[in-house]
């Protein structure tokens, strides 16, 4: 299923490219019908009241490190969270999909804006209700936009994970929940960037697939594409249940694992 939409994006972006510098708001309500369309056919998405919040700056400072909250009713029976950038190239940014050891009330990551966009949070949860917010972005530039280490650098480091322990995480967690930060070394190359030497374009090699565990229970499995930033960022909610193990694959199918003591020490 997820490949099917994949193709069907894949045709959405041969497209006429949006304009970075234009807001014509027909022409964004009309390709977000068409993402829509392409993502969610069969689905009435109602927009949300509370369910779903999606926080972003109005205008991105640097538009290759965008910085995205999620914000999620925890009274909700949540199981699947997805993020469009509408003008992205390719627009899905990612699939989030919890597992019985999340706390999913909210979600952080970092993300490559191209152009200005309204960009989409969709909430589903395991009764069957879709819930849709949106926001506008003003950032353009985030997907050529050169890597920030050089290529044998960025080599060295690849797949090196870090977990950092978030004192200031959401309000209201269960007893027992921590809120931790998954750091993950990849430059996440897209095709879109030119090597500032060569002047070739860097061959595509991104994050696809992270999975992370506690124990043998999921917290959350994403299914990205090129829009996660350069070294992307994880920030979220779970209940320990033994040491958090996180398994990365990208685009070359090469496959990175790390296990972390419980709790996110």
């Amino acid at each position: 299923m997820m490949k099917s939409r994949l193709y069907a994006l894949a045709l959405l972006a041969t497209l006429a490219a949006p304009v970075a510098w234009a807001e014509d708001p027909a022409a964004d309500a009309a390709r977000w019908n068409d993402l829509r369309q392409a993502l969610f056919a069969n689905q009435a998405l109602t927009p949300a009241k509370g369910q779903i919040a999606l926080d972003a700056p109005d205008r991105a400072m640097d538009a290759a490190l965008v910085p995205v909250t999620l914000t999620l009713d925890a009274t909700l029976p949540v199981k699947t969270v997805y993020l469009v950038v509408d003008n992205n190239p390719s627009p899905l940014v990612g699939t989030f999909r919890f597992g019985p050891a999340a706390v999913p009330s909210q979600l952080k990551t970092r993300i490559r804006v191209d152009a200005y966009t309204h960009m989409h949070a969709i909430a589903e949860t395991t009764d069957g209700r879709w819930f849709v917010t949106e926001r506008y972005i003003k950032a353009a530039g985030g997907c050529s936009a050169p890597a920030t280490k050089d290529a044998q650098l960025a080599m060295e480091r690849l797949g090196q994970m870090r977990l950092k322990t978030v004192s200031d995480g959401p309000a209201g967690l269960p007893q027992g929940a921590v809120t931790v930060q998954l750091l993950v070394s990849h430059p996440n190359y897209n095709g879109m960037q030119m090597n500032q030497v060569t002047r070739h374009y860097t061959p595509a090699r991104y994050i696809r697939d992270v999975t992370v565990k506690s124990g043998e229970a999921l917290v959350f499995q994403l299914e990205a594409d090129i829009s996660l930033s350069e070294d992307p960022a994880f920030t979220f909610s779970y209940r320990p249940q033994g040491p958090l193990a996180v398994t990365v694959r990208d685009s070359t199918d090469a496959t990175f694992s790390h296990t972390f003591g419980e709790g996110g020490s």
